[in-house]
């Protein structure tokens, strides 16, 4: 492909506001995980998957010099179902084989947050993509936000609420919106993802680890009902 024919251009806000708004998953196929049982039940499907969209949520600080303590949700997703994690010492455990594996892609937006939370929680994370950072042959230099990308890709408006992405995540019970909010960040890094991929955009040595990875799904799905 020749990326300088490209047209695209990154929406304005305003723009991105008009568009027919992004349709995540249904909420049947997002799996609200709180315990090792459930963990088991999900175990193959999970393992299984060569790409994961990936995120995590914590309780926001707004003290001075008060701690964090998160993550207290990590969110996995594949093309068909989201998997939210609500943390525990037995649920870090049996994520750690996933997120260690270089056997499977995790790809998300702004990942270093993520990486060192987890370090301080004994987790490694291997073969992580970060996807904001993907958008160079747009002539896009700076970083690019989910919510331009989504734009800029599907022209869809992904809807970022501020008041959701501020609540309190260690929560037992966690809301609809926080649950939709949730799935919807890690399910539409998987479709970012596979359209730059499939538009030949991805840098080679991600491209070089994706062709080593067997199960890769070969197509997007529709990211709206327009």
């Amino acid at each position: 492909m020749n990326h300088s024919s490209l047209d695209h251009v990154l929406p304005a806000k305003e723009h991105i506001q008009a568009l027919p708004l992004f349709q995540s998953l249904p909420a049947e196929k997002i799996h609200l995980i709180q315990t090792l049982e459930h963990c088991q039940r999900i175990e193959p499907e999970l393992k299984s998957a060569a790409l994961l969209g990936f995120d995590s949520e914590s309780k926001p600080t707004f003290k001075k010099g008060e701690a964090a303590t998160g993550p207290h949700l990590i969110q996995l997703a594949t093309q068909d179902c989201a998997y939210l994690f609500q943390v525990s010492p037995e649920i870090l455990e049996f994520l750690k084989p996933v997120f260690a594996s270089r056997q499977q892609i995790k790809a998300g937006f702004g990942l270093k947050n993520d990486a060192h939370l987890f370090r301080k929680k004994g987790l490694e994370l291997n073969s992580a993509v970060e996807l904001s950072k993907c958008f160079k042959a747009f002539g896009l230099d700076n970083p690019v936000g989910l919510k331009n990308a989504m734009a800029l890709l599907f022209r869809v408006n992904f809807p970022k609420s501020k008041s959701v992405s501020t609540s309190n995540w260690s929560k037992k019970h966690l809301s609809p919106q926080q649950i939709a909010y949730a799935a919807a960040d890690a399910y539409a890094p998987v479709l970012v993802f596979e359209e730059l991929r499939r538009l030949g955009l991805l840098p080679q040595e991600i491209l070089n680890s994706a062709r080593n990875l067997r199960g890769l799904p070969s197509q997007t799905k529709p990211a709206s009902d327009a």
